[in-house]
Formats: C-alpha cells, structure tokens, sequence
C-alpha cells in the first residue's frame, strides 16, 4: 500500500479517538432519568458501551491490530452521538414548540 493510503488511515485511527472520549463525557455527564425519558438504555449501560468504545478506539488504534474492534467502537460511539444525544439534550431542555 502506498505510503500516503498508509497515512490517511493512520490519520483517520487517531481521529476516532476523541470521538469515542466525547461520547464517553457526554454520557458521564447526563442525569439518569433522561435516558430513562427517552426509552433508550440506562445511564450505566450507555457509559460501560462508550467506555468500552473509548477504550477499544484507543487501543487498536495505536496498537494497529484489531480492525473489526477498532470499528466496533467506532459504530458504538457514533451511535450514542446520532441518535441518544440529540434526544438527552432534547428532553433536558424541554419540549419547544
């Protein structure tokens, strides 16, 4: 594989990361009645799917071994970012009409 395709990828790995970080905070930093508001999981589980999100970003992705974990995280952080956010901050702010 030329040595810039090797880059972009590298580029990419590393870039994940804060992304799994940011879910992770986020999820820390909700009340948990707000996940039970919006029908999703609990607070607990979302916090131990982007943890372990977080963690398996970081690690695969400076370790450069296990691609299918490494999307995995991925997946499980933008996740929580697309979907359960924009409903947790929804239901904290109330409904607008």
């Amino acid at each position: 594989m030329p040595y810039e395709a090797l880059l972009i990828l590298q580029i990419i790995d590393w870039a994940a990361v804060p992304v799994g970080v940011f879910a992770f905070i986020h999820a820390l930093m909700q009340r948990p009645d707000a996940y039970q508001a919006i029908e999703r999981l609990t607070k607990p589980a979302w916090l131990g799917i982007t943890g372990g999100a977080a963690v398996a970003l970081l690690l695969f992705s400076f370790a450069g071994i296990g691609w299918i974990f490494w999307i995995a995280g991925l997946v499980a952080a933008l996740v929580y970012i697309v979907d359960v956010r924009p409903r947790l901050i929804e239901v904290q702010r109330g409904q607008r009409w």
